[in-house]
């Protein structure tokens, strides 16, 4: 059997997933367990750790040998850059630049958002490796809400570079099982917390040399943000090097197998695709009770149907996302129809990613554009 630093990661069907046997899974609230990981994080290893957004692939972030197993592992381009976690606020300024560490906004975001589903991206000091930030001067920097990813980066005495741990534009995991079947032993380990909390990844804030702008949505809205240091400038998808900013603003992007549209189930004009045709096998993700009946009464049977929250409330829908999307993607089925989600508060981290999910299809029906 070929070795994980011999095998042909490129080049593989992309449809099917690894071949490779389940990776050691260990009870992330066991004290053993994260000495173990922090052991295997210090000798360059490749530890899966749980936050309350979801799970991260983790590298030491000052080993730059150990960071490109994390692209390898992932099949990410390099121009995608990491974010880097920390055990506490205080660690900022060996990381970022002092006038940027010294930010005002940065200690008043850290304060109320800390931890929690915030990334600022400040300048990085050269400590950080090019590898990580993807040669921008720029490093995203987190401090995440869950007492394993915590305790991890505290026993490894050592700032952790994590992305999702999932294949490059795939569905994020929120469970350690959606890890093992996604990656494999591509990792050397994995630390079972649960499901993630908030599950979905985090908001990221360019706040460097002065700006303050908006780089991807996510787990924390917007609105409270801005209730804290101001109206944030937003990025439009699509222009030049927005990609290369933050992880997750690819063009196609947290996408499914399987192909995903998004169409409302009150619109006539949608119609059509709720429509299943013979010998078709179609799977329903309905924002809401209300939306799901409304699929059913427009077409259907469907093979498959999550509901992201019964009442349609953001949170929940957040946290459920990316499980949902797992479930209906194990269902064998032809084609996922989406139902849009409101476009405010979290609203705005789900229907990111929906829209990232349909581009991949080649969806281009979408619905409402994400503007501000």
């Amino acid at each position: 059997m070929p070795t994980r630093e011999d095998a042909p990661i490129r080049g593989r069907d992309p449809s099917r997933p690894p071949a490779w046997p389940a990776p050691p899974v260990l009870p992330g609230d066991d004290p053993g367990s994260i000495a173990i990981a922090a052991e295997r994080l210090r000798a360059g290893g490749l530890v899966v750790f749980p936050t309350e957004t979801v799970y991260g692939l983790g590298a030491n972030a000052l080993d730059a040998r150990a960071v490109a197993r994390v692209f390898a592992a992932k099949e990410r381009p390099a121009f995608d850059p990491l974010i880097v976690h920390l055990a506490d606020a205080s660690a900022v300024g060996t990381y970022a630049e002092m006038e940027d560490a010294d930010d005002p906004r940065v200690a008043r975001l850290a304060a109320r958002f800390w931890p929690g589903p915030l990334t600022l991206v400040l300048r990085k000091r050269a400590v950080i490796p090019g590898i990580v930030t993807a040669g921008l001067p720029t490093v995203g920097l987190r401090v995440p809400d869950h007492p394993v990813a915590r305790a991890l980066i505290r026993a490894a005495g050592v700032p952790v570079a994590a992305p999702s741990a999932n294949r490059f534009g795939h569905l994020s995991p929120t469970r350690a099982a959606h890890v093992v079947a996604g990656l494999g032993s591509r990792v050397d380990l994995v630390l079972d917390g649960g499901p993630c909390r908030v599950g979905i990844e985090s908001t990221v804030i360019l706040l460097a040399a002065g700006r303050a702008t908006l780089l991807r949505p996510g787990g924390l809205a917007i609105e409270a943000i801005e209730a804290e240091i101001g109206r944030l400038e937003v990025l439009v998808d699509g222009a030049p090097r927005t990609a290369e900013l933050a992880p997750g603003r690819a063009g196609a992007h947290y996408a499914p197998r399987i192909p995903l549209v998004l169409a409302n189930p009150r619109d006539p004009e949608a119609a059509l695709a709720f429509v299943v045709r013979p010998g078709e096998r179609v799977g329903f993700l309905a924002a809401s009770a209300a939306g799901r009946a409304a699929a059913e009464a427009a077409g259907g049977p469907f093979a498959a149907v999550e509901v992201l929250d019964a009442n349609g409330d953001a949170v929940g829908a957040a946290a459920r996302l990316f499980d949902a999307l797992h479930s209906l993607q194990a269902a064998d089925l032809s084609r996922i129809v989406a139902e849009p989600f409101p476009d405010v508060g979290l609203g705005r981290a789900v229907m990111d990613r929906l829209r990232r999910a349909a581009r991949a299809a080649g969806d281009v029906r979408e619905e409402p554009a994400f503007n501000r």
